[in-house]
């Protein structure tokens, strides 16, 4: 989709009006009413009826503070053991393990492996490492998923790690393919000749890189252009990040953040119980803040973006009569999966929007159907497009091959206990804090079926429908 054609969405009336109303109207609607379960059923399609067993995540911290002297596996390593005292299962009935990283740390190449060791797992537990960006263990589960319903296991660890405090800073080319070459050098003269081509350039370092690799663009610039394609306005975009801060900070309050397990950090005296990203401000602080990536006239903030954080989740996922015959009580079945993929340039951030039709039509269920939706909030302004254009007859016909709109969730269902621009976003670690998140509520709010939902880098998605368990209590 070209963005001129974007651009033609905010100009066709029918696909404004009520959608502008949806985030300016309500979006301080905080309040969460008990939902009534759904008539429907969900086919299971594995034979083996998946659930998610529990889930667990240390706390999201922003990079940069008290895991800052770490390295990513011992995030991994305390969210592996932290799985096994929440379910009091013991390590060694695990079978497979599955564990998402976006940012490699060069000296752990298959970080679910290594973690595990770390952990205390046994060395006879296979494990491979997974990366799709900020859907990495959104992968994870569904590879286990999979694994299990093709019967070659049944009791799989998934989950992810990501921490920003250190990523890996490379020497630059130059300078690799002279040490390469010296290394190879068989004399003292040869080495001395290598040194002489040595230039101040070479000493420049290169950094991961925070573009697109097909585009070269920032996802910052892609989230700016996309909110003024949908005319998503600063201020719906500040009013849902203070949505986010708020219902974050009231599920802390009411004790619902349950996914939660408090680690402990070599040289720290306190142990780290909460995530220290929340921040509550006001509509005329947030209003204050400048453009972070288009200057001067962008509407996407600091504050109306996620945050860069170190994090790290584990869930475990089996049948439900292995479940059952080890005693468990699982949170909730694992129904339906899909993954889109779409252009990165102008639909980077759409992957809720085109996923979520398909999910809906692979489980044989509707907009109406889900109490329960978590959804990954990059930025405010991807949430608000991705919003406007599930409830646009126009964008539906020209983009999603559909004669009618999907229809946009009801707000009070989206999010309810804050989401990543509050919480925070370890990129490979989100995907379980979403089903933990959508699992837990589906149990206080009395509801059903949930749908998460996700953006990830390369113009990607994923949509997945879990069911609440008849078992599943809260925690």
């Amino acid at each position: 989709m070209s963005f001129s054609l974007i651009r033609n969405f905010v100009k066709t009336p029918s696909a404004l009006g009520a959608t502008q109303q949806y985030f300016l109207g309500s979006v301080r609607d905080f309040s969460i009413t008990p939902q009534k379960k759904a008539k429907k059923n969900v086919t299971d399609k594995t034979g083996k009826n998946v659930v998610l067993v529990d889930g667990i995540r240390t706390p999201f911290l922003m990079s940069g503070t008290d895991y800052s002297k770490l390295m990513p596996h011992d995030l991994a390593r305390l969210a592996m053991m932290g799985i096994a005292r929440k379910t009091g299962l013991p390590k060694d009935i695990i079978e497979y393990i599955i564990y998402g990283t976006v940012i490699q740390e060069v000296r752990t190449s298959n970080i679910g492996r290594d973690a595990a060791l770390t952990a205390g797992y046994s060395d006879k537990i296979p494990a491979h490492t997974v990366t799709m960006a900020c859907i990495s263990s959104n992968q994870a589960i569904t590879t286990g998923i999979g694994l299990i319903a093709a019967g070659v296991y049944e009791v799989i660890l998934a989950g992810g790690v990501e921490f920003m405090s250190d990523v890996p800073i490379r020497l630059n080319r130059k300078m690799r393919s002279l040490l390469l070459r010296a290394n190879k050098a068989k004399t003292p003269l040869q080495k001395l000749q290598l040194l002489a081509t040595l230039r101040p350039n070479f000493f420049i370092p290169e950094l991961p890189a925070v573009a697109e690799f097909s585009s070269g663009e920032t996802m910052g610039h892609s989230a700016d252009r996309l909110a003024a394609s949908f005319n998503a306005t600063r201020k719906e975009q500040d009013d849902y990040a203070l949505r986010s801060h708020t219902l974050a900070q009231e599920a802390y309050e009411k004790g619902f953040m349950t996914d939660l397990i408090p680690v402990n950090i070599p040289g720290k005296v306190e142990t780290i119980e909460k995530d220290n990203g929340i921040r509550v401000s006001s509509p005329e602080k947030l209003a204050k803040l400048k453009p972070a990536f288009i200057k001067p006239h962008g509407t996407v903030t600091a504050a109306n973006s996620s945050f860069l954080s170190d994090g790290a989740s584990a869930a475990i996922i089996m049948p439900e009569a292995k479940a059952k015959a080890l005693g468990l009580k699982p949170k909730a079945y694992l129904r339906d999966f899909i993954y889109v993929s779409q252009d990165p340039v102008d639909q980077l951030l759409l992957g809720p929007t085109y996923a979520t039709p398909l999910v809906l039509q692979k489980a044989g269920l509707n907009v109406k159907d889900i109490d329960v939706w978590e959804i990954h909030e990059a930025f405010a302004g991807q949430m608000v497009a991705n919003m406007k254009a599930m409830d646009s007859d126009w964008f539906a016909k020209n983009y999603l091959n559909r004669n009618s709109k999907v229809g946009a969730p009801e707000l009070k269902k989206i999010n309810a206990w804050g989401g990543s621009l509050s919480i925070g976003h370890p990129f490979a670690a989100t995907g379980v804090r979403l089903c933990m998140h959508a699992a837990n509520r589906m149990v206080r709010e009395d509801g059903k079926f949930a749908l998460i939902t996700a953006c990830a880098a390369g113009g990607q998605g994923v949509g997945m429908i879990l069911e609440r368990h008849p078992d599943a209590t809260p925690n």
